[in-house]
């Protein structure tokens, strides 16, 4: 392999231009407007996209229009994350992040991408952590002046190509699981809100998509009920009824004896924060015997599932392992008239529900006294149990793609970890 040099960033960048310091006009659709949450681990993700009118673009477009293989990077909160613009997206700047347009003769844009990943460039950029008054800020001259493992054109190419394949299966992964969960939304919405096959079999019908054995499940008539017309049969009972609701706590941080060695998963929100699918796998703490002593709900176990219940309201998974839990959360614990996965997709069906019954002036937050009442329509548990049965596979393929994908992260880590390790 070839001697690599070092290079400042603002050497190897046609341009390196600045946001706009104003906020934008926020619109409902339009042009796209990146902002600080939608750049992450080196990924793009507009799954909350936000935007702005066709005047307000032009007029944060003039330092610079984004096109295909810039980079953008986040100057605060947080800093130093970054990502490539994508083909054919339509997008400017929005506030705390600059364009990064390479040369094409000096850098490949993939490989900047990992350069500034990469613990070497990482460094660098958090030894800058305090300049701003109140927060981390990257200012220009700090990061114009970066330097950059910097190979022949070639190596850069190869390298690129190798971490972009595993990041480009990681990509696959993510959206093969955003599918398989739109499908057991999608299930859910037909059979327990639509009420589809009823429909279907009131019409006199066979109902869509499903056998006999199934429809069978259903009944071919309607009654009312406080929530409107429900399938006949059915139940409305309250959510604390259902399910067995727990709150947790954090033991003393100032205690090693409920930290130190610990091996017991324990969560906060934060750690449902980044989730891309509604399974947690890992935690970012783990506790020992003496913390989960320390909490009253103590080890909760695997299938529970976990809903924010402040900072913010709204994080939902199921636990994969058993689990405790601090005091951000209402757990479900589903042993009895519905499924955890029943409850999942109830919970993401009624979240403005459950969203409006939070309190508080600092911050919104739902007690479980205030989210024991909110009503469920039950059906009969064999058709839960038959609901559960069916997603029960398409979750086990996200489970899969989740473990493989960790597993790519950690060799991309390494990869990228080893490759930059000799630019010291």
């Amino acid at each position: 392999m070839t001697e690599w040099k070092t290079d400042r960033l603002v050497n190897i960048c046609e341009q390196i231009a600045d946001c706009p310091h104003s906020t934008p006009n926020w619109t409902n659709s339009g042009s796209i407007v990146l902002r600080s949450h939608n750049i992450r681990n080196g990924r793009l993700d507009l799954s909350s996209p936000s935007y702005t009118d066709e005047n307000t673009f032009e007029q944060r477009s003039r330092r610079a229009r984004l096109r295909e293989g810039d980079l953008v990077i986040t100057r605060e909160a947080p800093m130093g994350e970054v990502c490539l613009v994508p083909p054919r997206l339509k997008c400017c700047l929005g506030q705390r992040m600059v364009m990064l347009r390479p040369n094409p003769a000096k850098c490949d844009s993939r490989f900047l991408l990992y350069s500034i990943q990469s613990p070497v460039v990482q460094h660098e950029i958090l030894v800058n952590e305090g300049t701003g008054s109140t927060v981390s800020n990257l200012r220009i001259p700090l990061l114009e002046s970066l330097p950059i493992p910097l190979p022949p054109l070639p190596e850069q190419k190869r390298i690129a190509h190798i971490l972009g394949t595993l990041d480009d299966k990681i990509e696959l992964n993510r959206r093969m699981n955003a599918t398989l969960e739109a499908m057991a939304r999608a299930l859910f919405r037909s059979w327990f809100v639509d009420f589809d096959p009823v429909r279907a079999k009131l019409d006199g019908r066979k109902p869509e998509g499903i056998d006999p054995e199934t429809a069978a499940l259903f009944p071919s008539e309607f009654q009312d009920s406080p929530l409107g017309t429900i399938p006949k049969g059915w139940q409305i009972k309250p959510v604390g009824a259902v399910v067995e609701c727990v709150g947790g706590s954090t033991p003393s941080t100032k205690e090693p004896k409920y930290w130190e060695g610990g091996k017991h998963h324990w969560t906060t929100p934060k750690d449902l924060s980044s989730l891309q699918s509604p399974l947690l796998i890992d935690t970012d703490r783990k506790i020992t015997d003496a913390g989960v002593s320390a909490i009253s709900s103590g080890l909760l176990p695997a299938g529970t599932l976990l809903l924010s219940s402040r900072a913010p309201v709204g994080y939902l998974a199921i636990a994969t392992m058993p689990v405790a839990i601090n005091q951000g959360f209402i757990a479900l614990k589903c042993n009895g008239s519905a499924s955890n996965y029943f409850m999942l997709n109830w919970c993401q069906e009624n979240m403005a529900e459950i969203e409006s019954r939070a309190t508080g002036t600092t911050f919104a937050e739902i007690s479980k006294s205030n989210f024991r009442p909110i009503p469920v329509v039950l059906p009969p548990k064999p058709l839960i149990t038959h609901f559960s049965a069916t997603v029960t596979s398409l979750f086990a393929l996200i489970l899969a793609n989740l473990y493989e994908s960790r597993c790519l992260v950690k060799l991309r880590d390494l990869q990228l970890g080893h490759l930059f390790r000799r630019a010291i």
